[in-house]
């Protein structure tokens, strides 16, 4: 069970200017609560609104899948922000294939890249110039997936978008350093959000076993919360993790190989 946090210092990011794609459910919408919580001013974007999306935050929908979509939406949050500060690149989704990696057509593997990698490439090139003109202190935090390491056939177009997501941050990390830029991975495991948990109900019905087995090998004992993310995004968007670049820091209760 997921245990209740301290509150947040509501100054942490006072003053602070955020854009978090993806932002209207799930992880998203976590994240953009936890910036709201510590006093941030918080742009959030997808296709559309839920009811999970933060009130407070200014939403922007649009697509971030296609160039014209973050022009749209770099345009609009920065009339709203006037600047920005932290960029945190959520955006993402796959549709799982049970015949494995031949039966994903053409256009779901260029999709997938759209949407989990060049988005984030986009977004953070539109984003920039302000994050430069912040100056130092910015920080872009992009969100991947375990997929991009535990790599599963059904969702490998996904797996393989993420992992490109993984590289590139790394060396975004190297060139934006000089110039006081800060660049973090956040990757999670297994977190319960309304996408996540389709994706493991279809791989737990073609395997033939209850939905929570798919959970049940992670050591920490109980599957991630969205909350769980947010706050690993927190940390690496906040003053503590000041000497921090280039780093991916992994919230998985344990479950993935790697550290």
């Amino acid at each position: 069970m997921f245990k209740t946090l301290p509150q947040s210092d509501p100054a942490e990011f006072a003053g602070r200017r955020v854009v978090v794609t993806g932002g209207s459910r799930g992880i998203g919408a976590a994240i953009v609560q936890r910036f709201l919580d510590g006093g941030a001013i918080v742009v959030a974007s997808a296709r559309k609104a839920t009811d999970e999306t933060p009130q407070a935050a200014t939403f922007i929908p649009g697509d971030v899948s296609t160039p014209e979509g973050v022009r749209t939406l770099a345009t609009a949050a920065l009339e709203v922000l006037g600047g920005v500060d932290i960029v945190v690149n959520n955006a993402g989704a796959a549709r799982t294939h049970l015949g494995g990696i031949g039966s994903i057509p053409d256009e779901e593997w260029v999709d997938a890249l759209a949407l989990n990698y060049l988005s984030a490439v986009r977004v953070t090139g539109a984003f920039l110039p302000a994050l430069r003109e912040s100056g130092a202190g910015s920080v872009v935090v992009n969100i991947s997936s375990g997929m991009a390491v535990e790599l599963a056939a059904p969702l490998a177009h996904y797996g393989a978008a993420k992992a490109a997501l993984n590289a590139y941050s790394k060396a975004l990390a190297s060139e934006l350093a000089p110039a006081g830029i800060r660049v973090a991975t956040v990757t999670p495991g297994n977190v319960l959000t309304p996408g996540a948990d389709a994706i493991r109900q279809t791989l737990a019905d073609a395997q033939g076993v209850p939905l929570d087995a798919t959970t049940s090998a992670i050591p920490l004992g109980r599957p991630g919360d969205p909350r769980d993310i947010a706050e690993a995004v927190a940390y690496l968007a906040s003053d503590r993790a000041q000497w921090v670049t280039g780093t991916n820091l992994v919230v998985d209760g344990g479950e993935l190989p790697i550290a």
